[in-house]
């Protein structure tokens, strides 16, 4: 019977579901290291999030046929060493959508109005008398936002800021998608342009050879002054050193990231010692909800890949 070899501890629901069309095993490639890559010999799926997956990997893994990978992005996964193979590799595109736009809206906002730094102004007992100038955030509504990567997750950005918030939107990405430009009034441009006209600018492209280092301190000299950066996609898309400088040296107003170069990121980093500066913990999908939609989703490719069906999600390059 063809198994799946799981890396992650998946829902009960879930996991009874994939147990229900074939046998699972699961095992932690760090805590249970010997164990995994027994497993990994005869495995015909391999299911979870984040492990890199190369050559060195996959060399232990002869009879491998899918590789479900439970989130939207896939820079853990060497496609060329998994295409040579004849592996197919899927991922969860479609069911976090809603969840990550409302999230990168929602930093957007937090940012621009300073929430978490007027939080805990509050906490620390300083609110003592009406605020003033020196506390007053900036307005999103009727503003100009400008989305790097102009993917599923950029689309619904667009749609919920031109609709939500009045708010001008151009977009900058590998190809023009001129169905959208009509459905959502958002308007194409190059990345210097969008870079030199945005209020607000919002990095969604995921980690490729291409878009390693992307933005970094040239880009950041071309922003307005007061422009906010926000970084949804993946941390190395940004040079934080870059960043680190134009935000102390006035380059740019405030930024926004949920994504970092390395994560967990080093509790002594510049940009968690800025004001600023808001910072999340990668929390992009982390709903209760969305969660395990993208377990659940996962599983289903994972189950028709092992069985020989063509999986919904396989993932194009």
């Amino acid at each position: 019977m063809p198994f799946i070899l799981s890396y992650v501890q998946p829902p009960e629901d879930v996991l009874r579901f994939m147990e229900s069309h074939v046998e699972v095993k699961i095992a932690r490639p760090r805590k249970q290291k010997e164990l995994f890559y027994q497993y990994l010999k005869e495995a015909d799926g391999l299911y979870g999030a984040g492990l890199p997956v190369n050559d060195e990997l996959l060399d232990h893994a002869p009879r491998l046929k899918v590789i479900s990978n439970v989130s939207v992005g896939y820079d853990n996964l060497d496609m060329a060493a998994i295409r040579k193979r004849g592996i197919i590799a899927t991922h969860t595109p479609t069911v976090l959508i809603d969840t990550m736009a409302d999230t990168m809206i929602g930093l957007m906002i937090v940012t621009a109005r300073r929430m978490i730094e007027l939080d805990r102004f509050v906490k620390e007992g300083q609110w003592k008398k009406p605020i003033f100038y020196e506390h007053y955030g900036t307005n999103v509504h009727h503003k100009t936002l400008g989305i790097i990567g102009m993917g599923r997750i950029g689309e619904e950005v667009a749609r919920r800021a031109t609709y939500g918030f009045h708010m001008d939107v151009l977009y900058h990405n590998r190809r023009r998608k001129l169905e959208k430009e009509k459905e959502i009034g958002a308007t194409y441009a190059s990345l210097d342009d969008l870079l030199k006209r945005s209020d607000f600018v919002m990095v969604l492209t995921p980690l490729t050879d291409e878009t390693r280092g992307l933005i970094g301190a040239r880009e950041f000299q071309l922003m307005k002054q007061d422009a906010i950066f926000l970084n949804g996609g993946r941390g190395p898309v940004v040079v934080e050193d870059d960043l680190v400088r134009a935000l102390k040296e006035g380059w740019i107003r405030a930024a926004g990231l949920d994504v970092f170069e390395k994560e967990p990121v080093d509790p002594t980093h510049p940009l968690l010692q800025m004001k600023q500066v808001v910072t999340l913990p990668h929390i992009g999908t982390a709903t209760h909800e969305t969660r395990h939609a993208m377990y659940e989703d996962a599983a289903k490719q994972c189950v028709d890949g092992v069985l020989g069906k063509r999986p919904q999600h396989v993932i194009q390059e």
